[in-house]
């Protein structure tokens, strides 16, 4: 098969880049700053609060975004999209608000007097990103790119005011996040010149209501994920405390921009493979899948070497005392396999796949707590990064193992091939109709 560079994909993909390349430099200044201003326990706070950002774009990724994206994607007609653009709205809202109230306890029980500054972070934070999602999958990528623009100009001047002016430094950089998200949804629905529909009446929730049976495994996928790729931060902050986890998320911070990156390829991809999809055009989804995840891979690799020549050039008092070198190696090794495993994990999406995706991240959550807290037990709490590698590489591994499998049966549907879980399955159910 022939394969055509697709050089629609990479405009839009400098577009998504550019707006995300601002956001992602903005918050790494932010984190550099705070991390030469903040004790060792406010810094680690702060981290945690960023955490508890990224759990929130997860719930609203699974729950909303992602599902709005595909739907939008598969609607032939203008009403579709802005039915499912509403349902999915609306529940964004409900997610984001959880999560603020989720975020402001959490804080408050590991220290934060008020928790309050985070929780409005966390909420602004998972709403806009579900925006951002949706007029992506309305093909609107400069407006969005636009909206970022402001989000950053009003971030970057309001934080600076916040570290500057007032005392307390942590509580207010929340506040000015908080304000600097708001602007950025002022930004992105002003220029796209489409009025904001959120309704909670029983058509909206019916509608939702007919996608519950995947998107129910979608939410426990993302709680899987979530406790999979969160538990180094819990487990680290709830047993050794704030201050211990505050050098991990020193290190791990230099390496968000990947995240970020991530992201924007996920918003790129789900629109353009969803249309394969539905066309029946497997083998490009498949090449594209394998070509894009090649380029994250060896990206996310050449960025980490960077940041471990970066790393003994950073002085800080979170990171006294602490082996930066051996955490960047094992940060590394954490973030090569999230990269190579966004491609099949996005196309395990769009093909409706929820439960084999928390079946993955469920078995990599088990492996990962497994992990990590039998090395918190013997070994300094450096350790428990490479715990967390264990995890992502056997989600890495089961992600690529099932894709593969998934899109053979979808090329040869009369050659099924099991995997090795249905093949278990399948035995286990005749061993027991024998008895």
């Amino acid at each position: 098969m022939k394969f055509t560079f697709p050089a629609h994909l990479v405009r839009r993909l400098m577009l998504m880049i550019g707006g995300e390349a601002m956001q992602s430099g903005f918050h790494f200044a932010l984190n550099i700053a705070l991390l030469h201003l903040l004790s060792a326990e406010g810094y680690g706070l702060f981290a945690l609060a960023m955490v508890m950002g990224g759990v929130g774009l997860s719930y609203i990724r699974s729950l909303t975004a992602v599902p709005a994206a595909i739907w939008m994607g598969k609607s032939t007609n203008s009403a579709g999209v802005d039915a499912y653009d509403m349902t999915f709205g609306s529940a964004a809202l409900v997610v984001a608000l959880l999560m603020g109230l989720g975020t402001g306890l959490l804080m408050r029980l590991l220290g934060d007097p008020s928790g309050i500054g985070a929780a409005c972070f966390v909420c602004a934070w998972s709403l806009r990103s579900h925006m951002r999602t949706a007029f992506f999958a309305r093909r609107m990528q400069l407006v969005v790119s636009i909206s970022d623009a402001a989000f950053t100009i009003a971030g970057i001047v309001l934080a600076a005011a916040a570290i500057w002016f007032f005392a307390n430094a942590l509580q207010t950089t929340f506040y000015a996040l908080a304000a600097a998200n708001i602007v950025g949804i002022a930004v992105l629905v002003k220029l796209a010149r489409r009025r904001l529909r959120v309704s909670f009446r029983a058509p909206t929730w019916r509608r939702y209501a007919k996608l519950w049976p995947q998107l129910c495994w979608s939410g426990f996928s993302a709680t899987t994920t979530n406790i999979q790729g969160q538990s180094l931060a819990l487990l680290v902050a709830g047993i050794a405390g704030p201050a211990a986890y505050a050098p991990l998320a020193a290190v791990l911070v230099l390496f968000a921009p990947l995240r970020i990156s991530s992201l924007a390829f996920s918003n790129m991809l789900q629109p353009e493979l969803a249309k394969l999809v539905r066309n029946k055009e497997f083998d490009r989804v498949w090449k594209q899948a394998k070509i894009w995840a090649l380029v994250m891979g060896c990206g996310s690799l050449a960025y980490g070497c960077g940041v471990l020549f970066v790393l003994p050039m950073i002085k800080s008092q979170a990171l006294q005392h602490a082996s930066v070198g051996l955490i960047g190696i094992f940060a590394i090794a954490n973030f090569v396999p999230i990269m190579a495993y966004v491609m099949p994990r996005v196309v395990l999406e769009i093909l409706g796949d929820f439960r084999i995706v928390a079946f993955i991240t469920m078995a990599g959550a088990i492996v990962g707590l497994a992990t990590i807290g039998i090395l918190l037990a013997v070994a300094p709490s450096t350790w428990a990064l490479a715990g967390a590698a264990v995890s992502e590489t056997f989600v890495l591994v089961a992600s690529w193992y099932f894709t593969a499998n998934r899109m053979w049966n979808l090329k040869h549907p009369n050659e099924q091939r099991p995997t090795m879980v249905g093949a278990w399955r399948r035995a286990a159910t005749l061993a027991v109709q024998k008895r």
